[in-house]
C-alpha cells in the first residue's frame, strides 16, 4: 500500500479528472494542471482543500508523481510546456495513446506511430531524466480507479526503464484495484499502447465499454 502523498495531473478531461478524484479519494493531495487553469476552477472549488490547480510547469513542480491524461496527439507539448528539466527526477505515469485525428475504420483505431516505435519512447526521448511508466493506457476512464468486475482485479500493464518508478506506480495501481504485469523496459510500450485499440473495438462496434484486460496463467 502506498502512502497518500503529493500527486500532479497533467490534463482537462476526463481521463485527468477520473484520476486525479481517484488519488483524492485515496487521501492524496492532487494539483490539475493545463494550459488554460481557470477552466478547471469549479472542478477545484468542488473538490475539496486538498485539490488545487496550476499551468503545466507549476503542476510539474508540485509533486515528484505527475500523471500524463492528455491527448496523445498533444502529449509531447504537454512535456515541453512542463519546462526545462521540469520533470526531472519525476515518476511520470504515462496514460497516453498515440491515436490519430480519423475516425475508426471497423472499429479499428489508427496511431500516428509506427509499428517500431512507441508514444512512450518519444516522450522518455524529449525528457529523458525524468522516469516514465506506462499505465491507465489500455483501459477506458470509468474503470481505472476500483473497477468492479467478474473474476477479480482485471490486469494493468505497465512498461519503463526505471525499476524504482514501476514499483511506485505498481503500489499505486494496487492500490486503485488493480492486478500489475510489468513487461520490460519502455520498449514494451510499443506493444502496450496498441491494447488500447483493442480495448476499444468492442466499444465502437457494440457499444460495450464495461470491460478490462487480464492476464491469465497456470
Amino acid at each position: 500500500m502506498t502512502t497518500p502523498q503529493r500527486v500532479s495531473v497533467i490534463g482537462s478531461g476526463i481521463v485527468g479528472e477520473t484520476l486525479a478524484n481517484g488519488f483524492l479519494a485515496h487521501g492524496w493531495t492532487v494539483m490539475r494542471g493545463t494550459r488554460d487553469p481557470d477552466k478547471l476552477a469549479p472542478w477545484r472549488d468542488g473538490a475539496g482543500a486538498a485539490a488545487s490547480v496550476g499551468d503545466l510547469a507549476a503542476c510539474a513542480a508540485h509533486a515528484d508523481l505527475v500523471v500524463l491524461a492528455v491527448k496523445g496527439t498533444g502529449a509531447e507539448s504537454a512535456v515541453a510546456l512542463c519546462g526545462a528539466g521540469g520533470l526531472d527526477g519525476k515518476v511520470v505515469i504515462d496514460t497516453t495513446n498515440p491515436i490519430a485525428d480519423a475516425a475508426p475504420e471497423d472499429g479499428v483505431l489508427s496511431f500516428f506511430t509506427g509499428r517500431d516505435e512507441s508514444l512512450m519512447e518519444r516522450l522518455q526521448a524529449a525528457a529523458p531524466a525524468a522516469r516514465f511508466v506506462k499505465a491507465f493506457s489500455c483501459v477506458g476512464s470509468a474503470l481505472m480507479v476500483d473497477p468492479q468486475l467478474p473474476g477479480g482485479p482485471p490486469t494493468m500493464f505497465l512498461c519503463g526503464d526505471d525499476a524504482d518508478a514501476k514499483s511506485r506506480v505498481s503500489s499505486v495501481l494496487e492500490d486503485f484495484g488493480w492486478e500489475v504485469d510489468d513487461l520490460g523496459t519502455a520498449r514494451a510500450a510499443r506493444a502496450i499502447e496498441p491494447l488500447c485499440i483493442l480495448w476499444c473495438i468492442p466499444g465502437f462496434r457494440d457499444g460495450d465499454w464495461a470491460h478490462a484486460l487480464k492476464m491469465l496463467r497456470p
